[in-house]
Order: structure tokens, then C-alpha cells, then sequence
């Protein structure tokens, strides 16, 4: 065997620092993105479009094209903007579309489906579905939109079912909705590869290119290829300028990976002034945590409860809210229920977590622990879940459980706020 060298010692060290300081945002683009910023052409053609089919509109004879398309952009103005009184307004007009109509036809239910979905209202939009349904609509409709309704859900053998009658090896719909499959079964490669083949389907469709190119860099982010990611939200970005999503997430990889905190502060604060939902508000708290400031912290974790508690966003934010109530706010009573209420609305593995979890820090722990047994134990989880299941065998003095746990959840640990990442990298070093 050859001697390593001092010489051979220094090289090896010097490789492996230069490997760790490997920079992945690079803060001349964002900069440059915040410093030269106009109003986005996405935002602008949306706004031109809203006048056009409100100016089309008439009260009085409510008309199936018009009507539907003006809610249909309003819906794109919540996607683009987060304003909650966008979905709703375009509720509005679809409910008064659909009575108007006589509930005989199928499409205004089948875009109140689709808002349902985006505000986690998931037994609401069944709902919908079974009225879409009775009406009449296409095979494909009837399969695909009940994969989404079911998969919400936790209905996972129905919603399997359901994405094997729309396998296409050509259709941008079958080949989102493989991903998310994936991603859930823990396929991640499998799971990337779909969305990337959703991305080339989508081809001249900047709306579904963008949907799957800021998706695959999330399942990336999941699976720890950020520098992969970084480039797919910088494509994003350079398509619309208003991919919020993109921007933040560019600002979440600067401050879990790259540990710059002051770039994931202007990212977060840049996106906060731009859109009105609490999202920023959780991302800021995450920052401070990440720079261990736990002033900033409380200030920006009780900003974020403050908003996502409002009654118009119903379900939208509980794990979020979850996490805060058992993390810095302290508040595990409202942690529980909150986390009780989620259940009420989709029962699923990670749901249950959540509910475990909350009642572990409420001092309920048997009760956790039943929870645990009889609706998460063997399941498909991901990064926090997996964490806090590793938080609650360590409470039973379960140790090989926990550490397997944590280490499921490393894998998945750029999904994990600072402060747990950091945690989880202590338990795994003991």
C-alpha cells in the first residue's frame, strides 16, 4: 500500500474544500432580476385578458364562454398573484354560472373542481366531480380529474386504477399526474423523468411548460440535486418573470445550500412586496431560523399565522401552521387541532403524521403513538414526516426505529427547515 503524503494529504483537503464551497445561486442573475424589474408580460397580458371577458359580461343573461372565461382568468390571477379574493371571486361567478344554467352543464363544475383543489377544499371537489359526471363528460375527464379527487384524498388504489386508463405515451396530462404517482410511491427518478417528458408534451404551452418545468425542479430539490434544480428555476424565470415559485425557490436554495442568508432575505422580501399570499411570510421565517435569530423568527412565524389563519384560506396552509404551533410559536393545543381538522378534509399517511406529531408535542403521547400504529407506520412519508416519526420512536426509546427515520428523512433533508436539518445532522452524527 502507498503512503499518503503530506503533500497527497494537502490536495485531498484542499479538493474537499473547494468541493463544500461550491456556490449554486448565483446572486449577479437574482440582482440583476430585482434590479431591472418590469411588470412581467405575464402579469399584463392576464390583466389585458380579465378586462377583455369582463367587458364581455352581462348580469343579467349570463353567458356559458364569457362568463367561464373571466373566471378562468381570475383563477390564473390567483395562480400568478396569490390573492385569495381572486379564487374566490372566480367561485363566485362559476356557482352563479352553473345555477343560471340549471346545473345541466358540466364544465362550470369541472373548473369549480379545479379551484377546489388549488384552496385543499378535496371533499369539496368531489363534489363536483360526481356533478360533473352525472351531467356527462369525456372518458378522459372522468379518470383523470378523479386521479386528482382520489390522490388528494389518500384514495390511492382507486387513483392508480384511474392513471392506468389515461396512460398515453404522448398526453402532457397522463405524464404530470405519473409524477406525482411516483413521487409519492418514492420513485424520485422515475418521478423526474415523468415530469421532464410532461415539460417536452407541453411544447409551445408556456402555462404547462412552466407548471412542469418549476415541478421538476421540485422533485430535484426533494432528491438533493439542487444544482439541476437551480438551472430549471433560472429557465423558468427566464420564461416568466412572474414565476414567483421559481424566484423563492432560487432563494430557498441559497439559503439551505449555499448557507447565504442575506441573498435568501432579498429574494424572500423581494417576492413578499409582489404577491399577497403568506407564503414570503413562512420563507422569511425559515431565513431567520436559518441565521438563528429568534426574534425574527417569532416576528415573521406569528406574521405568517396571522395571515394563514384567515378564514378565506381555509385548509391552504395547516402544515405550515403545524409546524410553527409545535416549532417556535409553542402552541401545541392549536397544533392538534388544526392537525385534526386536516384529517377531516383528506385522510392520508402524511396527514396522520402531522396529527401524530401534534399530539406527541401536546403531551399526549399514547395517543400519538396509536395514531402512528394504525394509519402512518409503514406508509410512504417524506422529508418532515419522516422526521417527526423519528422524533416520536425516540420518545418511545425506540433507537433503531428513530435513526431509521432520520435517515429516510436526510435523504429528502432540503425540505426540511434549518433548524431540523441542522437537528437531524446532530442525530445521525450520535
Amino acid at each position: 500500500m502507498k503512503k499518503i503524503t503530506p503533500f497527497l494529504c494537502f490536495v485531498i483537503i484542499l479538493a474537499s474544500c473547494k468541493q463544500e464551497k461550491v456556490v449554486i445561486a448565483d446572486s449577479a442573475f437574482t440582482d440583476s432580476l430585482i434590479a431591472n424589474y418590469t411588470l412581467p408580460a405575464a402579469i399584463k397580458a392576464n390583466e389585458d385578458e380579465l378586462q377583455f371577458w369582463l367587458s364581455r359580461i352581462k348580469p343579467q343573461t349570463p353567458d356559458i364562454v364569457n362568463d367561464a372565461r373571466y373566471a378562468s382568468t381570475l383563477a390564473a390571477r390567483f395562480t400568478l398573484l396569490g390573492d385569495i379574493t381572486d379564487i374566490k371571486k372566480s367561485d363566485s361567478v362559476l356557482k352563479r354560472l352553473d345555477a343560471a344554467f340549471s346545473h345541466k352543464e358540466a364544465s362550470p363544475n369541472v373548473s369549480l373542481l379545479a379551484n377546489a383543489i388549488r384552496q385543499h377544499r378535496f371533499k369539496e371537489a368531489e363534489t363536483y366531480l360526481e356533478k360533473a359526471r352525472t351531467i356527462g363528460i369525456k372518458k378522459y375527464e372522468v379518470f383523470s380529474l378523479g386521479f386528482d379527487v382520489d390522490f388528494e384524498l389518500g384514495r390511492y388504489d382507486q387513483a392508480q386504477a384511474e392513471l392506468r386508463v389515461i396512460r398515453s405515451s404522448d398526453d402532457y396530462g397522463y405524464f404530470f399526474r405519473k409524477s406525482k404517482w411516483e413521487h409519492f410511491k418514492g420513485n424520485m427518478d422515475s418521478a423526474i423523468a415523468a415530469m421532464y417528458k410532461a415539460t417536452e408534451l407541453a411544447r409551445s404551452n408556456d402555462w404547462l411548460r412552466l407548471a412542469a418545468l418549476s415541478n421538476e425542479a421540485d422533485l430535484c430539490i426533494h432528491n438533493g440535486e439542487l444544482e439541476k434544480a437551480y438551472e430549471l428555476y433560472q429557465q423558468s424565470v427566464k420564461i416568466n418573470a412572474a414565476d414567483y415559485h421559481s424566484i423563492t425557490a432560487i432563494g430557498w436554495i441559497a439559503l439551505v445550500h449555499d448557507k447565504n442568508d442575506s441573498l435568501a432575505e432579498k429574494i424572500f422580501q423581494f417576492v413578499h412586496s409582489k404577491i399577497k399570499s403568506p407564503d414570503p411570510l413562512f420563507k422569511l421565517y425559515q431565513m431567520a431560523q436559518g441565521k438563528k435569530d429568534t426574534v425574527l423568527e417569532k416576528r415573521y412565524a406569528t406574521e405568517f399565522a396571522n395571515q394563514a389563519n384567515d378564514s378565506l384560506y381555509g385548509n391552504m396552509y395547516n402544515k405550515y401552521l403545524i409546524e410553527i404551533y409545535t416549532g417556535i410559536l409553542k402552541d401545541p393545543a392549536k397544533a392538534e387541532a388544526i392537525a385534526k381538522k386536516e384529517i377531516e378534509g383528506r385522510s392520508t399517511p402524511q396527514t396522520y403524521a402531522w396529527y401524530a406529531y401534534s399530539l406527541l408535542t401536546n403531551n399526549k403521547k399514547e395517543e400519538a403513538y396509536k395514531v402512528y400504529e394504525q394509519f402512518v407506520s409503514g406508509k410512504p412519508l417524506e422529508g418532515l414526516e419522516l422526521y417527526w416519526m423519528g422524533k416520536l420512536m425516540q420518545t418511545f426509546n425506540k433507537g433503531y426505529n428513530a435513526m431509521e427515520f432520520f435517515k429516510a428523512a436526510h435523504k429528502n433533508r432540503y425540505d426540511l427547515s434549518p433548524a431540523m436539518a441542522d437537528d437531524l445532522e446532530n442525530e445521525l452524527k450520535e
